[in-house]
């Protein structure tokens, strides 16, 4: 699939006479019958391999899939996407035709053998009917006999995307609702689970009505179908970021009423190893766990670091995703950072996400009470690293930034058990005199003094003896205690221990950490230790010096809505940065939403420069192309643009005295990112 099809789709839908290739809307339909009371899992071609598998890519997926423990953990599915047919993609008998060069013995031979591994086989075709050049596949027209022909081939699961369907303005309810039928009925009485997969989003697409979009799928999908598509594409073919992991997951998350055995919101894939970290993917997977969304794993297992796939095997993480109930999370409390998710369990137990959202890492809270449990001692079992605790009502965890604590909680019965103690996570609170602004990585320079504040608290019901927590930064860094222990920390209450954190003069750029070690005496269980450590101090490079165009600077990060940042060209590449008829010879092209952060280490006192839409939009749709642009010193806003559009860029020239961090932040203008292709055109530096 591809997220953005702009203009393509918009002339497609000027086809003249293309309307339906298939009967007016039919009856409401006998429910979909439950082929899998729990959440699927499995494997998928797209994001990981694109359209270049063969029937040996794909056997080679199955055995790696059986030998590296991912079948025997539920991961049975073997899933192929867009790319299994021919260029003439049906004969003229009306039949699919597989692509002879990558299925030389055809599809039924295949799927015999990823059933003779104990897996089963799915595929992929289109709700609208194939129209060259617009969509890769489609059945409309066919839907029977292609139900047919799946049931035949063994398939024991179909993907229905919508590519062909929108380029066609079918309706997608009428259509899908005819598909689920044929799939049902098929001449070999086969049962085979049908994943409605609508990704069309406004304005992430374009601006299509709502009966048309993804976000509309949940009001007939669980009628007719084991899963549906509840948001755009998750990214792209070896790229997934994790702010569109989250917009996914938000999306998914808005008709938890309508989920149940059988029938499953489906927020796209899971993507280990294609842009996002590991503890962003973890974040990702806890958050599918508790969703009770369909796993499916969308990157080549046979590439997967041990680690990932730990990860995507770990018992206690299936098993909340796999638990009877087939209950969707919901949010506790406000939206926003840091939040809170909770997923009641058939047992009664709750499945409890502290998720950070934010770039610092948190001590996050929540109580038992909250999650909808009574009583005065709970057991806390963390789903990752499997400690036990006891808690007497807080249920509290220090999370990383893009991070995730995952517990299952219950009610506490016996002797009380282990006190939950969170010992939090290395802060850094000052850089020299200067606050560390909030919710940013921090960001220092060699010869820096840093304050680093840990904090640990005691949830549990017992008391905690003897509290001591020591630091350890990189070679050369030099540690000093400022605050003194206390000898008892009782249930309910928590200690600060501060340190100054020195760096050498001659530090080297790149990422560092801080690293705590907490330990403590516990009544019944003896000495108890945690480590946390901080990762994500940024070590920056030498600030600018002299007039310089600021793009030709190393940067400390920098995001882009979509692809990645070009330095002087438009994002995408290609094309040199022109706004209104003026070419500029260097900038920043982005796509919205982006974040661009430098070090200037108080060096700088100007940044000159001229912030708009690019002229390529206009090569790409009339619609979209609406940014912000703010410039942010340490935190505060110095340059506040507006909403800008493709006919009014604007200039700025802002004072840059003191600060230490510059963010050139580019925003959606609140009507998507859709063609927005922001640029910073001649940004100059004096410093």
């Amino acid at each position: 699939m591809k997220r953005l099809l702009g203009g393509v789709i918009a002339a497609a839908l000027m086809l003249g006479g293309v309307v339906s290739t298939t009967t007016p809307a039919v009856a409401a339909q006998a429910t979909a019958p439950v082929l899998s009371p729990t959440p699927y899992m499995g494997w998928n071609t797209y994001y990981g391999l694109g359209g270049d598998f063969t029937e040996d890519t794909i056997k080679s997926v199955a055995d790696s899939l059986v030998s590296r423990g991912l079948a025997k953990a539920g991961y049975d599915i073997v899933w192929l996407d867009g790319g299994w047919q021919a260029d003439q993609s049906r004969s003229a008998a009306g039949d699919l035709v597989p692509n002879p060069a990558k299925f030389p013995n055809g599809l039924k031979p295949l799927v015999d053998y990823i059933h003779s591994k104990g897996l089963k086989a799915g595929i992929y075709t289109d709700a609208g009917p194939y129209i060259p050049g617009k969509c890769g596949l489609g059945s409309g027209g066919y839907y029977q006999h292609d139900a047919d022909t799946f049931a035949a081939w063994g398939f024991d699961a179909v993907k229905v995307d919508y590519l062909c369907g929108i380029a066609a303005n079918l309706d997608p309810k009428t259509v899908y609702t005819e598909f689920a039928q044929a799939l049902r009925n098929n001449s070999s009485h086969r049962p085979m689970i049908f994943n409605l997969c609508n990704p069309v989003t406004s304005p992430d697409w374009g601006n299509y009505p709502e009966s048309q979009q993804s976000i509309n799928s949940w009001s007939y999908a669980p009628g007719i179908a084991q899963s549906w598509r509840t948001y755009t594409d998750v990214g792209f073919q070896g790229d997934i970021k994790f702010k569109d992991v989250l917009r996914n997951y938000d999306a998914n998350a808005r008709h938890p009423e309508v989920v149940k055995p059988g029938a499953f919101g489906d927020p796209d894939y899971l993507a280990p190893e294609l842009g996002m970290t590991d503890e962003e993917f973890r974040t990702q997977l806890t958050l599918w766990a508790v969703a009770a969304a369909p796993l499916v794993v969308g990157s080549d297992v046979r590439k997967l670091s041990a680690t990932t796939v730990g990860m995507l095997t770990d018992p206690d993480v299936i098993a909340i995703n796999q638990d009877k109930a087939a209950v969707q999370a919901v949010r506790v409390g406000a939206a926003g950072a840091t939040e809170t998710w909770v997923k009641r369990l058939a047992d009664g137990s709750r499945a409890v996400v502290l998720l950070n959202r934010g770039d610092s890492a948190k001590t996050l809270t929540t109580t038992a009470s909250a999650v909808g449990l009574q009583g005065s001692r709970f057991t806390l079992k963390n789903a990752w690293t499997n400690k036990v605790t006891e808690s007497g009502g807080v249920i509290s965890a220090a999370v990383p930034a893009h991070g995730t604590a995952l517990f299952r909680v219950e009610p506490a019965r016996g002797v009380p058990g282990v006190p939950h103690v969170t010992a939090g996570i290395p802060q850094v609170t000052k850089v020299g005199t200067d606050a560390q602004p909030e919710d940013a990585a921090p960001v220092v320079a060699g010869g820096d003094e840093l304050t680093v504040q840990v904090n640990v608290r005691n949830d549990g019901v017992l008391p905690v003896l003897q509290p001591t927590v020591t630091v350890a930064g990189g070679n050369g860094w030099t540690v000093k205690p400022l605050s003194k222990a206390p000898a008892i920390l009782a249930g309910g209450q928590q200690a600060n221990f501060t340190f100054t954190v020195k760096l050498p003069a001659g530090a080297t750029p790149g990422t560092a950490g801080i690293t705590a070690q907490t330990a403590y005496q516990t009544v019944l269980y003896g000495v108890q230790k945690q480590t946390t450590a901080l990762s994500s101090i940024v070590i920056a490079p030498a600030p600018p010096s002299g007039t310089v165009p600021l793009s030709h600077h190393d940067w400390i990060t920098a995001t882009s809505g979509w692809m990645s940042p070009t330095i002087d060209e438009s994002v995408g590449g290609g094309n040199p940065i022109k706004l209104t008829g003026t070419t500029y010879p260097t900038g920043i092209g982005v796509a919205s939403p982006s974040l661009i952060r430098y070090y200037l280490g108080k060096s700088c006192s100007r940044l000159t420069g001229v912030a708009g839409i690019d002229d390529v939009v206009s090569n790409v749709d009339t619609a979209g192309g609406t940014s912000t642009f703010q410039v942010v010193g340490d935190g505060k806003v110095l340059f506040d643009s507006g909403t800008v559009d493709r006919f009014t860029p604007k200039q700025f020239d802002v004072d840059l005295t003191g600060v230490r961090v510059l963010d050139l932040v580019v925003g959606d203008a609140g009507d998507g990112g859709y063609n927005d292709r922001a640029d910073w055109a001649a940004p100059t530096a004096t410093c």
